[in-house]
């Protein structure tokens, strides 16, 4: 047994080899592509558009020839009836024949009977033919007889049929073909024998091949134009969905080159105003989102650096320092109580993040009750008055008797703890931090007003950011700097609550928050900040 051997021509890749695997996985892509079915679209929506234009000519010059046709017919039946008349046979008394009465000097009245006698019969009522009064020969043409002469019964049977019509000059329609194929248009009808009143039946045909050559002629040229038409629509399909989908793949293209740290990309706009400008739009929108939350992330990263690095740094040099220069017991105590200080920031920091962690990913649930604010806001102002007296500050509660809602109260006492904090650390000695509630039929309003420092306007989007603290805050008369978490706890609460908060702030007069909540806990599903110089 031989085993077939395959061999490798130089230069030409082998059958059903990688190239022949790679071009079919080509074409499959291209066919599943966008464009390509854009086309395909255009293609089947162009053949379905031209093959109905095409039939409805069609069928509008088919009916156009007909009614031409018709109309020709017309016209010759009135002439029939002119030109012809039944009349009684002089030699035989008891037949009528056909009458022929024209000019025969006139050239036209000669054609105009020559013609009406080209394709025509005349018969009785019985459908027997009558002769003709001149030749004593059958009514009938040579060319009727082609076409073949009606059974007496279907001609006594159509007389009837018109003789019951309302209509006296009633007629009806034939088509027929010549032993040829011709087809040929016949126009029937009654006439009366000449001051005898008895009805005969008379037709005259006209051939309509002219009119089929021309339909289909007209299917010929519409059988090839309309592949043409398909193909070069197809080509401008192709071209024009690869036109209208180039931003498309700008978009795909720059979406590839964006990464984690290349974010300033943007893809120029075409001011055309159409739905691509807008997907451009919406891209380039989306990506100033994803820069804006990469920075977000990147300056949080280094704020909790530096925000723990601080204390650690701090913690490290106090015991190298005991470790190395201390030599009482005092001196090593100090170090400790020192070094503990910077350790308990550090677990407040850690403690705040994680709480805030907890709170934005959604893991912190709401323990809402009802409660009267006023007396929350009461105790809260009590516990406030010795830091308040201490550091010269005077702080005034605006409280009514009664200010019920449904809230949180661990999270409604951090709320209000966080703003009176920071009213109390930003407002010098002499000045004031006043706390009022008032309720609404719907809603609570919780006011945190002090005559500080105030926040200067291009600070004040960010107040709510995390670890934000405006630069020159540290010169104010604080017991302490502060994580810059406050605030970011504050903004959270108010969404968690659906509530409002908006911030009124002067630079050298004060800051004022104004914060709505829905009193039966039920507001809407986002926080509005609203800052305000």
């Amino acid at each position: 047994m031989c085993r077939s051997a395959s061999w490798n021509v130089p230069g030409k890749p082998p059958a059903n080899g990688r190239s022949d695997v790679k071009s079919r996985g080509d074409l499959r892509r291209a066919s599943r592509g966008l464009r390509f079915r854009l086309t395909l679209s255009y293609a089947v929506l162009f053949a379905v558009l031209f093959t109905f234009v095409a039939l409805l000519f069609r069928q509008r010059l088919d009916s156009v020839l007909n009614q031409q046709v018709e109309t020709r017919l017309d016209g010759e039946w009135k002439a029939l009836k002119g030109y012809m008349r039944i009349e009684r046979d002089p030699d035989y008394n008891y037949r009528f024949t056909a009458a022929w009465y024209y000019d025969t000097d006139d050239s036209d009245e000669t054609t105009i009977t020559l013609d009406l006698r080209k394709i025509y019969i005349v018969t009785d009522q019985d459908g027997n033919v009558i002769p003709d009064w001149k030749t004593k020969e059958p009514a009938v043409s040579t060319a009727y007889q082609d076409i073949g002469i009606d059974k007496p019964g279907d001609i006594k049977a159509r007389v009837r049929a018109a003789l019951a019509s309302p209509h006296s000059n009633s007629f009806f329609w034939l088509d027929r073909k010549t032993s040829k194929g011709e087809p040929v248009k016949i126009r029937w009808g009654v006439v009366y024998a000449e001051g005898h009143g008895a009805p005969f039946y008379a037709a005259i045909g006209a051939s309509y091949a002219e009119n089929v050559r021309i339909l289909r002629a007209y299917s010929l040229l519409y059988a090839a134009v309309i592949p043409l038409a398909l193909l070069l629509g197809s080509l401008l399909g192709y071209f024009m969905a690869g036109r209208a989908l180039t931003p498309v793949l700008e978009v795909a293209r720059t979406a590839q080159r964006i990464t984690g740290s290349n974010l300033s990309l943007r893809i120029p706009m075409r001011d055309a105003g159409d739905e691509l400008d807008y997907l451009i739009l919406t891209f380039n929108r989306m990506i100033e989102r994803l820069e804006a939350s990469f920075r977000q992330v990147r300056q949080f990263s280094t704020d909790v650096s530096h925000e723990l690095r601080t204390p650690i740094t701090a913690i490290r040099g106090q015991l190298e320092v005991a470790l190395f220069t201390a030599q009482t017991t005092d001196q090593y105590r100090e170090a400790m109580f020192n070094a503990l200080q910077d350790i308990d920031r550090l677990s407040q920091i850690v403690r705040a993040l994680l709480l805030l962690s907890q709170a934005e990913s959604g893991q912190l649930v709401l323990q809402k009750s009802r409660l009267d604010l006023c007396q929350v806001a009461g105790d809260l102002v009590d516990q406030f008055q010795i830091p308040a007296e201490a550091a010269g500050i005077r702080l005034v509660a605006d409280l009514p008797a009664e200010c019920p809602a449904i809230v949180d109260r661990v999270q409604i006492e951090r709320l209000i703890t966080n703003l009176l904090s920071n009213a109390l650390k930003f407002t010098p000695e002499g000045g004031e931090v006043r706390l009022s509630v008032a309720s609404a039929e719907d809603s609570v309003r919780i006011v945190v007003e002090d005559t500080g420092k105030g926040i200067p306007t291009q600070h004040l989007p960010h107040i709510f950011d995390r670890f934000y603290r405006v630069p020159g805050e540290g010169t104010a008369p604080a017991p302490e700097q502060g994580l810059g978490l406050g605030l970011s706890f504050v903004a959270w609460i108010v969404k968690a609550h659906r509530g409002r908060i908006h911030v009124d702030s002067t630079p050298g007069k004060g800051t004022k928050f104004t914060i709505l909540l829905p009193a039966g806990g039920v507001g809407t599903d986002t926080m509005e900040l609203v800052g305000r110089a």
